[in-house]
């Protein structure tokens, strides 16, 4: 029987063993890495790292890593790190498997992804390691943050940061065996969901206080709905290439009419890695300058901090370059034309092999523009109505990416799993589709 709104898919899901065990299972997860989270790593003043941050780190390099573990960077707890070591050692494997053709041979076949599964484990644990360190020496700069710095000091936090590091990637890979979702993503969603709610009660905070208008914040949050649904509507955007494979009647062994198919190519095939691209190099100086007080690279700083017209320009620059260039890494034509070949498919009025690939390449390049520039309106757009609206706070154009872009995966997930058992999903109309497989921990 068939229920066609949410409390009855909501209904379906619980009559359902196979996915209600997966979702059970994944907010377990989720829960002991919530746990985990307020462990603190001994020997650190946790509120003297807190007080840092909010002082100094709240746009930098460090603030948008603490984003990504959900807090866990100022609070120094045990998932300092977080999932972030082993999404690093995950892009550049696949950056790598796009120059290094023994890499792209290996992805093709199951022995070969389980050597690259196996070879960025091991980059993760190096990447944990030096990351550790460098926190612990970090850490040991802040004054009042540890009670007794020293060789003692940074080998324990070096241990307890990578070893908290390799278990948020085991806690990652079980959601993605056995739960539901790419555990990976779902980590950082929640890391930065989890942080919603205070923030809303702090704008109600400001408005209580007087620091910001009533009108503001509700004009504000028009504007984020709005933002909201655009970047949904983007997400879920896709050029459709119509193709036509010929299918058998097997009984005869004669040729019927060629199956009517299309190639989804997603407007928006990079995700939220050429912000993140963009951002890290932009705050590059001002870090390098506040470790090594280089007055010259603080001077750099100061050009390019948020808000000023040299770091719009750069920002927009930086996005559109890695836009193209992170779509070019994860998504090639060739491959998928020769897939389709194999298939004995076509494109109609299009020769098969490198004439389909010159023409999927061009309609990629055409396509990736306005994604691009949708990418880096959302960068701007927060900076731009804090200054509208006068308003103390951003909302996260990132974030908002990533939060949207893991609950259309998971929802669609979801979906096949009831449409499997003949319910119908969340929606009989607009059905989540077109989300591609690198949706996830390269594209969040």
């Amino acid at each position: 029987m068939a229920q066609g709104n949410a409390l009855g898919a909501l209904g379906n899901i619980r009559s359902t063993p196979e996915l209600w065990q997966k979702i059970t299972f994944t907010f377990l997860i989720l829960l002991v890495y919530r746990v985990g989270s307020h462990v603190t790593a001994p020997g650190v003043d946790v509120n003297a790292m807190i007080a840092f941050f909010q002082q100094n780190q709240g746009g930098g390099l460090l603030g948008l890593y603490d984003l990504f573990v959900g807090g866990n960077l100022s609070r120094s707890t045990i998932f300092a790190l977080g999932i972030m070591p082993y999404i690093s050692a995950s892009i550049f494997m696949q950056i790598g498997a796009a120059v290094i053709p023994t890499l792209d041979k290996m992805q093709k076949d199951e022995e070969g992804r389980k050597k690259i599964t196996q070879w960025t484990r091991y980059f993760t644990v190096a990447l944990a390691a030096v990351q550790a360190y460098g926190y612990a020496l970090f850490t040991a700069g802040v004054t009042g943050a540890v009670v007794n710095p020293g060789t003692s000091f940074t080998l324990q936090m070096v241990l307890f940061l990578t070893t908290g590091a390799l278990f948020v990637m085991w806690l990652g890979e079980q959601i993605t065996e056995r739960g539901l979702g790419n555990g990976a993503s779902l980590l950082i969603f929640f890391s930065i969901v989890e942080r919603f709610i205070p923030s809303i009660g702090s704008a109600f905070g400001f408005v209580s206080t007087g620091a910001v208008s009533l009108l503001s914040l509700l004009a504000m949050t028009a504007v984020m709905i709005g933002v909201v649904a655009g970047v949904v509507a983007i997400t879920l955007a896709a050029r459709r290439i119509a193709i036509q494979i010929p299918q058998r009647t097997m009984a005869k062994g004669r040729q019927r009419e060629a199956a009517k198919n299309f190639i989804p190519l997603r407007l928006n095939s990079a995700g939220v890695m050429p912000i993140i691209f963009a951002q890290s190099l932009i705050v590059v100086p001002g870090a390098i300058a506040q470790f090594s007080g280089n007055q010259a690279l603080a001077n750099v700083a100061d050009y390019l901090a948020p808000g000023t017209w040299l770091y719009f320009v750069l920002s927009a620059v930086l996005i559109v370059f890695f836009t193209y260039f992170y779509t070019a890494i994860i998504f090639n034509p060739a491959d998928v034309a020769e897939n389709l070949k194999k298939q004995g498919g076509f494109i109609p009025g299009i020769k098969p092999g490198a004439k389909t690939a010159d023409h999927i390449q061009d309609i990629v390049t055409r396509i990736t523009l306005p994604g691009a520039i949708f990418l880096t309106f959302i960068a701007l757009l927060p900076i731009w109505l804090a200054d509208l609206f006068a308003v103390p706070f951003q909302f996260g154009g990132t974030s908002l990416l990533i939060v949207v872009g893991v609950a259309l995966d998971t929802m669609a997930q979801v979906q096949q799993h009831l449409l499997l058992r003949k319910y119908d999903g969340f929606m009989k109309k607009g059905r989540v589709r077109f989300r591609g497989r690198n949706a996830g921990v390269g594209g969040f």
